[in-house]
């Protein structure tokens, strides 16, 4: 999954908990029973996670591109000398 797909998951999960929440409270409400809301919610809850928890295809419209290993080889990462690190330590 990649970063937009990862924002997109945690839009929709947020949106369907919230849509799930009120049509529990709607139902339940005037029918006064507290164990049919909670079972509408625990439904919306359980469907949410099937939408949302699996690496879906959808989720990966934006792949990140990685450096093959002999790219990477060729361009080593820069060392940490002692000096950065009390430069750093002293901001």
């Amino acid at each position: 999954m990649d970063w937009q797909g990862q924002k997109l998951t945690e839009q929709l999960m947020q949106i369907l908990l919230l849509i799930f929440g009120v049509i529990a409270i709607v139902a339940g409400y005037p029918m006064g029973s507290f164990r049919m809301m909670m079972l509408i919610y625990a439904g919306g809850v359980v469907l949410t996670t099937l939408i949302t928890v699996p690496n879906w295809p959808f989720f990966n419209h934006h792949p990140l591109k990685w450096l093959d290993p002999s790219e990477a080889e060729k361009h080593p990462r820069p060392q940490v000398t002692a000096s950065s690190k009390k430069k750093n330590s002293r901001k």
